[in-house]
């Protein structure tokens, strides 16, 4: 894997040892952050994300330009290798590691996030309730990128912005609208 764009573009990464994760693949994240390249300025945003396992997704944002990236993961080996490779990248200052469930983090206040990133198992039970979960956390006009497999359709959902399919796997991209 490796970082797609920005300050340090063609910088690899680790992916978590394994099967227990499913890294985003380089083309998906690419075309993700194109999509939200059309939609929004990464400069300066805070940045969430959710299952984040390698990191991949806060990292590449904060290669693009964001200030900082809470990386939520529940597994600590995994969450090592996330570190690990905030470190490698020199991002280690940027970066907050939260080692807990996200359903369980999603309950508690924090900041609000001006970009969030969910790439859930895709057996996960709660992937439809997400967008909901997510949005007390999202400050006004925020961004939220859920990757999905097809079984999943939020066509009525509520801020859904697009959707976008890369084989089996599906891009869903939500605006907060505000409560």
């Amino acid at each position: 894997m490796r970082i797609i764009g920005g300050t340090h573009s063609g910088r690899t990464i680790a992916a978590p040892p394994g099967r227990a994760t499913r890294p985003t693949s380089d083309r998906v994240r690419e075309a993700l952050f194109n999509l939200l390249g059309a939609r929004t300025a990464l400069a300066g945003l805070a940045v969430l994300d959710l299952f984040a396992g390698s990191g991949a997704l806060g990292l590449e944002a904060l290669s693009r330009g964001a200030a900082s990236a809470t990386l939520v993961e529940r597994h600590g080996p995994t969450l090592a290798v996330a570190r690990a490779n905030a470190a490698a990248l020199g991002l280690a200052s940027a970066v907050r590691p939260v080692r807990a469930d996200v359903l369980t983090f999603l309950r508690r206040p924090v900041q609000a996030f001006g970009l969030a990133f969910a790439d859930p198992p895709y057996d996960l039970a709660e992937i439809p309730a997400l967008p909901a979960l997510v949005r007390p956390h999202l400050a006004p006009g925020a961004l939220f990128a859920l990757e999905h497999d097809t079984r999943h359709d939020f066509a009525d959902a509520p801020g859904l912005v697009l959707t976008r399919a890369y084989g089996q796997t599906v891009v869903s991209l939500f605006e907060s609208i505000g409560e």
